[in-house]
């Protein structure tokens, strides 16, 4: 019981520490005269998925893979079925025609390339599924790629992002981001190992443990983001944010771990992807359904329930 109480007390120092780090980075930036939405499709995209970033690399630095996979994988079918399930269910979300056509095609192909590079079994006839630094390294450069249209987009002005308008002295910055840091380290340290205490404790698999409780403590930042923007009428943050998240996650945070540490895919992990795989196309196809472009508070209940299903089949066959 008291690594689960740990476990869940770690992520009030993870989601603190990303709060901090994208408030003085912001401000920076500011001072800096950055245009604010190069530091809104920078710093406070990062600021969203530092806690997957952190957690990952913890992960991978302790070779644990089903943190590694389980918490990107976990949080990008949340983020999908979840969270823009939330969103819509409580505002209908249209989604622009730059995003229909350029931003969710790009989060499939991002699910698929997971695929891809994991299942070295049917692909290759490999005895093990591995991603190697390698492919890790492909990842980033995915990543690299989806950065620079995110820099023409910002240079076009055709995307708006809310940002921190707060400007704070120096000498407070100079202490937020190493406090930020430090926070976001602490948290990270916190959830991997009581996580891997806990998942051995109760015989439960890590990869469980990571889907779940880890993928959703590390989504927060993206849940309070885009549930926020659906009650504010911000449809574009709230669909941007989810979108961008998985985007970065698959090819940003896994690429990353990959480098660090070779990650082992698990049959179940394989599984995990594969649903991935099909809540993104899912959210592709719905844009076509009804009046086109747009996701209904119907899809998006029906997105929730398809994640309590998926839940459901963790806890008792997964």
């Amino acid at each position: 019981m008291l690594n689960v109480v740990l476990l869940i007390a770690g992520f009030a120092p993870l989601i603190y520490g990303a709060h901090l780090l994208v408030e003085a980075a912001s401000s920076i930036a500011m001072k800096l005269n950055v245009p604010s939405i190069v530091i809104g499709l920078t710093i406070v995209a990062f600021g969203t998925s530092a806690p997957e970033l952190v957690v990952n690399v913890l992960g991978a630095l302790e070779n644990n893979s089903s943190i590694v996979i389980g918490n990107v994988i976990g949080s990008n079918i949340l983020n999908i079925l979840l969270i823009l399930g939330l969103s819509a269910a409580i505002l209908p979300i249209s989604v622009q025609k730059n995003t229909t056509w350029l931003e969710i095609p790009l989060a499939v192909l991002s699910a698929v390339a997971v695929f891809l590079i994991a299942d070295d079994i049917l692909l290759d006839g490999s005895s093990a599924r591995i991603i190697s630094r390698a492919e890790g390294f492909l990842l980033l450069l995915f990543f690299f790629i989806f950065l620079v249209y995110n820099f023409q987009l910002a240079k076009s002005g055709h995307e708006e992002s809310e940002i921190p308008d707060k400007e704070y002295p120096n000498w407070l910055d100079s202490l937020l981001i190493p406090a930020g840091i430090l926070f976001l380290v602490l948290g990270g340290w916190m959830i991997v190992t009581f996580a891997t205490k806990m998942a051995k404790e109760m015989g439960i698999s890590d990869r469980i443990i990571a889907v779940t409780i880890v993928s959703l403590g590390t989504s927060l930042p993206e849940l309070a983001t885009s549930v926020v923007a659906a009650i504010r009428r911000k449809a574009d943050i709230a669909i941007g944010n989810v979108v961008g998240s998985n985007i970065f996650n698959a090819f940003f945070i896994l690429g990353i771990s990959a480098t660090i540490t070779p990650v082992d895919v698990s049959a179940g992990s394989l599984v995990d992807i594969i649903v991935n795989i099909i809540s993104s196309i899912l959210l592709f196809a719905v844009l076509f359904v009804g009046k086109g472009r747009i996701i209904s508070s119907a899809e998006g209940i029906g997105f929730v329930l398809l994640y309590l299903v998926y839940l459901t089949w963790l806890i008792l066959v997964g």
